[in-house]
């Protein structure tokens, strides 16, 4: 099993202002699979995904990523962990605003041992005859394509989506998910993307739901639709 997520706790704060966010999450994913983690806002879902990647520390428990534990790794450790391993998209893209679409790409691509091609991937994502722009002469979404880029560059195993499409129109989303899909199906990168959208559950191989810091619902979506046939986005 490529993640392995055993009886996961975190909270914040103390006395007064204690909230105990997870309250012991536990399930695993397949490498290659494009997981949903599903919930309301305030479900503990985004928690979840930073404690995956290393971005928020966990009070218990434990997380595995291809063998290897992150529970009580160093600052300097976990670092190492995100650069060799991990793609992060955010609903908000964080492109550096003086930069170009391939000066924004190649800022991660540095970063790599084993780089994917710059110019497959900008024609993967539609992004070559944009690669001279700067992030403010991008639409939306093609400013999203270019924050996907810059996370795929590295190619990277697992690819962590804290709602990708959560700031663009329902055609704009459909798109940026037919990418999703055609990225998974073409470089086998193991996909979890966090949302609030009921929709996209049915294009993934398996979805969580969660709340109040636990997971209500664990399955396999055995029925699974293509993004561009979705509904209610």
């Amino acid at each position: 099993m490529y993640l392995e997520i055993n009886d996961v706790k975190k909270s914040y704060g103390k006395d007064t202002s204690f909230i105990q966010v997870l309250k012991g999450i536990s399930t695993s994913v397949e490498r290659g699979q494009m997981c949903v983690i599903q919930g309301t806002s305030g479900s503990g879902k985004s928690t979840l995904l930073n404690c995956i990647g290393g971005l928020d520390t966990m009070d218990s428990g434990s997380i595995r990523v291809d063998g290897r534990e992150i529970f009580g790794l160093r600052p300097a450790q976990l670092a190492d962990y995100r650069r060799d391993n991990l793609g992060f998209i955010f609903q908000f893209y964080n492109l550096v605003p003086n930069l170009t679409v391939r000066e924004n790409i190649q800022v991660c691509e540095y970063l790599a041992e084993r780089p994917l091609g710059m110019n497959d991937l900008l024609d993967t994502l539609g992004l070559t005859e944009h690669q001279n722009k700067f992030p403010s002469q991008l639409s939306g979404g093609q400013q999203q394509r270019c924050a996907i880029a810059r996370a795929l560059i590295k190619n990277p195993k697992l690819l962590l989506c804290d709602e990708p499409t959560g700031a663009l129109d329902s055609k704009t989303s459909r798109d940026i998910l037919m990418l999703l899909e055609e990225v998974n199906a073409k470089y086998g990168t193991t996909m979890l993307i966090v949302t609030h959208n009921n929709s996209i559950k049915n294009m993934v191989h398996k979805v969580l739901i969660v709340k109040d810091g636990l997971i209500k619902k664990d399955y396999v979506n055995e029925t699974r639709v293509p993004a561009a046939e979705l509904e209610d986005l």
